[in-house]
């Protein structure tokens, strides 16, 4: 996802917590409902295990350079570090995020599951951040390596924006949407849009649906959970991953509308 920006940024890289303030500036186009990623299907294949918190690497000079590297994506990108969902004035309110209003019901993420993503969300506070490290490619533009071995079944990271309904996005470019509550009601469908806020999800590459290898490349998924009354986004490894190994999801979920011809 090659960058469509250009920004100025400062940001303060230390041991407590990654820091971030980007000005930004984007396009508007047509055609967007076709670059809304969806999330996979609701029922996890592995349900019957326990979710892992993911393990920083314990050298801490090595925590900052990955830091430093979505820094930089950040700012090539125009984006403000953010590892919540947020709620701006003019967009869905926190109220509109409700999992009784998914089509067909939203899986609830269990007691020991939560008390899980909040143990990533603390080492994320205290900087211990995902081993992850930010790359750009001359062909993909801005990808995802995992710098050390990530076990099946661990928390990657959550996916977090700027949360807005859906119709109020028909008419947006952005390519890094993703869906956060497809309501029965259209009309109160929210999706999640990192272009203003967001974290290292909205740089983890997509796999091509229209290669027999792209589906070898998949080693996360990405599923929607009701946690706590509310609709949350998680990646989620879904076999080893060995260090060096790039990251990659289906962003067609169980709606197969984003074009991925053009993935590599």
């Amino acid at each position: 996802m090659p960058p469509n920006t250009t920004t100025f940024a400062a940001w303060n890289v230390g041991p407590a917590i990654l820091r971030l303030n980007c000005f930004f500036v984007t396009n508007v186009t047509e055609d967007s409902l076709k670059k809304r990623k969806r999330s996979s299907s609701l029922v996890m294949s592995k349900k019957k295990r326990k979710l892992l918190p993911f393990n920083p690497s314990e050298d801490p000079e090595r925590r900052l350079e990955q830091m430093r590297s979505l820094a930089t994506a950040l700012t090539a990108s125009g984006t403000e570090f953010s590892d919540e969902l947020t709620y701006q004035p003019g967009m869905a309110p926190r109220s509109a995020n409700r999992p009784d209003l998914e089509k067909g019901g939203m899986q609830v993420l269990t007691k020991e599951d939560i008390e899980t993503l909040n143990l990533c969300k603390s080492m994320m506070d205290r900087g211990e951040c995902p081993p992850l490290m930010v790359v750009f490619d001359p062909q993909e533009g801005f990808t995802v390596e995992a710098d050390k071995f990530i076990k099946d079944l661990t928390i990657i990271t959550e996916y977090v924006g700027d949360v807005d309904y859906l119709k109020s996005r028909e008419n947006d470019d952005g390519d890094s949407m993703m869906t956060l509550l497809c309501a029965a009601n259209p009309a109160q469908s929210l999706v999640i849009c990192p272009d203003k806020h967001g974290n290292i999800a909205r740089f983890i590459n997509g796999i091509n649906n229209h290669s027999p290898d792209g589906k070898k490349k998949q080693n996360l998924k990405c599923v929607r959970f009701n946690v706590n009354g509310g609709c949350r986004v998680l990646l989620i490894a879904n076999r080893d991953i060995k260090k060096g190994e790039r990251l990659y999801y289906d962003y067609n979920g169980y709606e197969h509308e984003y074009p991925t011809e053009h993935f590599v």
